[in-house]
């Protein structure tokens, strides 16, 4: 049995989602429980009571011929025990020459009404009732399926649960109330007290904000903003497609054309439901009768059931027909809150677009009030006054300097977050190395920036920045990284290019593709780094020539038109992210003083054989990881100077000899690869470091393997391995060993002759490691510091 909470639960979860049913969406519902109900009480009483009562027509054939049959027995219709005759009436015997005889005993009656209810009557008679209870629980889908599918119901629940949040936030309720000196419906006594405030006050701002501070605290202030913030993502991602929108009208498209369907063949079936069928069943040899004349016991009810189920279908397409005509009728894609502004006297309302204008059009059928509330959040305005609040609680400089955090390499940083200003206290922390501002409307920089002497970085994350001219004499001399981050190449600050001094810079758009603005760095004669995170489809022609680091992730976006490395002379670390090369661009083989090269994820399916290693005499770092490289060719071997080669999620099946020529190599990563076997040929890496082979097929480890001395890492997981050799213990620096998933029965006992291998640094299933014997485990656990027993 289900308890009242959980039931209680279950009606509040369909509760949320009234807010976006329309009064006809809310009418179909009934008409279609009213259908369901039709349909199952005419589908009950066909599988109750439902039958088919024949006699025969005519003489039988015997008679026919004019011979005479014997006079049966009474059957089980004929005694006492079946007479339908009322109590206390006689029952008046045919004349002898009246009538026909039947010859029919109970049994074959109902035989022959059998066969005649699945020959004579027609299907509608039969089989409506189950198909108007499917095409009602069809139609009960269709009119909710917007709220079932997944990719819309994501989106409506998160407006759901947004609006829930306008309407219980202080901010809604008093802060915007006291900042427009708007007062609600009926309660007038505020409005006067608002305007005595104001004119006692004479301009008013400062009458407002300590009304704001008054009624605002700090919790609500945080409350408010971060439901600024949930508003602001949730409008660019619904505004980035119009798919509730197409939803709805396909549901009701279809949900018309179902409705029509219905009407067309239900209406024409409804006169074939009859009281009385003749039957020939072809029963002539059994039942001695050719025709039956039968009769449909629920024909009637059925009938009138069936009128009533059209009935309600009609008044179902009807309502359809007026939700097209609604949605049909005005651009529904578009909202705009000209009629809001005017009512809540809130100011600089952006109209929206695509699914959210369609979630504000449907909310406004079931209250207008609805929207009121989102468009609080959407002003700009609004916004504003509420970031002018919270300045007053943080603006400070003790404030600030409580938020002074130290960054990845150890330098201070402050982090501000959508205010409407840049708090004057920023100025006064001389010692600042890192200014990170996000998500701010705008930000000026004065010529006060001076004081601080010790900045070096300034990150904007979508905040246009204007720079005073004494400012930007001081940024021009003192900075030195610049990460923008923006949506449209507009953002990008044009004071950027004037920046003598720069030696880092860090674009990043996931939306932008305009080469136009990379044109203009080559002004930038002191910077020697380039991130680039956008979707490039290729690099400028004029691009910086000076770059010493330059790192592209294209998000999967295919870059051609590398010809300008080839100028790039001085370029030592090269990261090309996500590009789709299919292949390691000719362009490289040309930068002689390359160090480090990066090619994560871009499709490269083989190298070639002529490839030129050869010419990357400096080359020491090499990363072709995440690909679909199949073969190595023989020239790798040339790269003398390569240090770390990582080839890792690719497809190899074979190492060529020639890669263990790499005299100076100290980390190798052949993980998750195709790899049966490791060459004998690794023992000549006698200063690799770092080995791993995780995710491959290797069934042993060569004895040579343990030849390289100079091994602190072996990473040997996820293979076939059966047997640990004995000569691991040779390697005395080991100091971390990854055995997991491999089918190993035991391990070998000069683990304990490696000093430095630790329990910690052991990755091993527990039931493997139990196997060691207990003087083993004792030294595996006893810390390096401690004498081992």
């Amino acid at each position: 049995m289900f308890s009242l909470t959980e039931v209680a639960s279950l009606s509040d979860g369909r509760a949320p989602f009234s807010t976006l049913k329309p009064w006809w969406d809310v009418f179909t519902d009934y008409l279609v429980l009213a259908m369901l109900a039709i349909s199952i009480i005419a589908g009950t009483l066909l599988i109750s009571t439902d039958q088919v009562v024949c006699l025969p027509v005519g003489r039988t054939s015997m008679a026919a011929s004019g011979s005479l049959a014997p006079r049966p027995a009474l059957g089980p219709l004929d005694g006492p025990e079946h007479d339908t005759t009322p109590v206390g009436t006689r029952r008046e015997l045919p004349a002898a020459n009246s009538g026909h005889p039947t010859n029919l005993d109970y049994q074959q009656y109902l035989y022959i009404g059998q066969v005649c209810y699945h020959r004579a009557l027609p299907w509608h008679s039969k089989y409506s009732p189950y198909l108007a209870l499917l095409h009602a629980l069809l139609l009960m889908v269709c009119n909710n399926f917007w709220f079932i599918y997944p990719k819309t119901s994501s989106r409506i629940e998160l407006f759901l649960s947004i609006l829930r949040k306008c309407f219980q936030s202080p901010w809604t309720t008093k802060a915007l109330s006291e900042t427009a000196c708007q007062p609600l419906e009926g309660k007038l006594g505020r409005m006067k007290l608002c305007s005595a405030q104001i004119s006692q006050a004479g301009a008013g701002s400062q009458a407002e904000q300590v009304s704001f501070s008054a009624i605002l605290d700090r919790k609500d202030g945080e409350q408010a903003k971060a439901l600024f913030e949930k508003i602001r993502t949730f409008r660019a991602h619904t505004e980035a497609a119009s798919l509730l929108y197409w939803v709805y009208v396909g549901q009701t498209v279809f949900k018309v054309a179902k409705l029509l369907a219905v009407l067309g063949y239900a209406s024409s079936s409804a006169s074939t439901i009859a009281f009385r069928h003749m039957c020939r069943p072809g029963l002539g040899d059994l039942a001695g009768h050719a025709t039956f004349s039968c009769t449909h016991s629920l024909a009637y009810i059925l009938q009138k059931l069936l009128l009533s189920y059209l009935a309600l279908v009609l008044l179902s397409w009807l309502v359809g027909v007026y939700t097209l005509y609604w949605l049909l009728r005005r651009p529904l894609r578009e909202y705009s809150f000209e009629q809001a502004s005017k009512e809540s006297s809130v100011r600089a309302i952006p109209n929206v677009h695509n699914d959210l204008a369609f979630l504000l059009h449907m909310a406004d059928q079931y209250d207008p009030l609805c929207s009121k509330m989102i468009a609080i959040f959407l002003s700009t305005a609004s916004e504003s006054q509420l970031l002018e609040i919270r300045e007053e609680h943080r603006g400070d400089y003790e404030e600030l300097r409580r938020q002074v955090r130290r960054d990845t390499w150890g330098r201070l940083e402050l982090r501000l977050c959508a205010l409407p200003a840049l708090p004057q206290a920023v100025y006064q922390m001389a010692d600042l190395e890192v200014l990170r501002l996000e998500c701010m409307a705008e930000v000026k920089l004065s010529a006060k920036v001076a004081q601080m002497e010790a900045l070096s970085e300034l990150q904007l994350h979508h905040c246009p920045a204007t720079i005073e001219p004494m400012a930007l004499a001081f940024l021009q001399e003192r900075l030195r990284g610049l990460h923008v981050q923006f949506t449209d190449v507009t953002e990008i600050p044009s004071w950027l290019y004037s920046l003598k001094n720069l030696r880092r810079l860090h674009l990043s758009s996931h939306f932008c593709s305009n080469v136009l603005a990379l044109e203009s760095l080559r002004e930038l004669r002191s910077l020697e780094i380039l991130l680039l995170q956008t979707k490039l489809t290729k690099l400028p022609c004029s691009m910086s020539t000076h770059l010493r680091q330059l790192c592209i992730q294209n998000d999967g976006t295919k870059l051609e038109a590398l010809g300008v490395l080839k100028k790039m002379s001085s370029l030592q670390q090269l990261e090309l992210l996500c590009c789709q090369l299919e292949r390691i661009p000719p362009t490289v083989w040309h930068l002689t003083g390359l160090r480090r090269l990066d090619l994560r994820s871009n499709g490269i399916h083989s190298l070639e054989k002529g490839a030129g290693f050869q010419h990357l005499a400096q080359l020491t770092c090499l990363k072709l990881w995440h690909n679909r490289i199949a073969t190595l060719p023989a020239s790798i071997g040339a790269a003398g100077s390569l240090e770390e080669l990582v080839l890792s999620h690719n497809e190899l099946e074979s190492l060529p000899h020639t890669l263990f020529a790499l005299k100076r190599l100290r980390h190798l990563d052949l993980s998750h690869n195709l790899l049966r076997l490791l060459p004998a040929e690794i023992g000549q890496l006698g200063t690799l470091q770092q080995l791993s082979i995780t995710g491959n097929r290797i069934r042993a480890l060569p004895s040579q393997l343990f030849a390289c001395l100079e091994l602190t890492s072996l990473q040997l997981a996820d293979n076939a391995l059966t047997t640990v050799p004995a000569e691991i213990g040779r390697l005395v620096l080991l100091s971390r060993l990854e055995l997991t998933g491999n089918p190993l029965e035991s391990l070998p006992l000069e683990l304990g002759c490696c000093p430095l291998l630790k329990e910690t640094g052991l990755s091993v299933d527990n039931a493997l490691f139990e196997t060691l014997p207990s003087r083993v485990k004792q030294m595996l656990a006893t810390p390096i510091s401690a004498p081992s027993p």
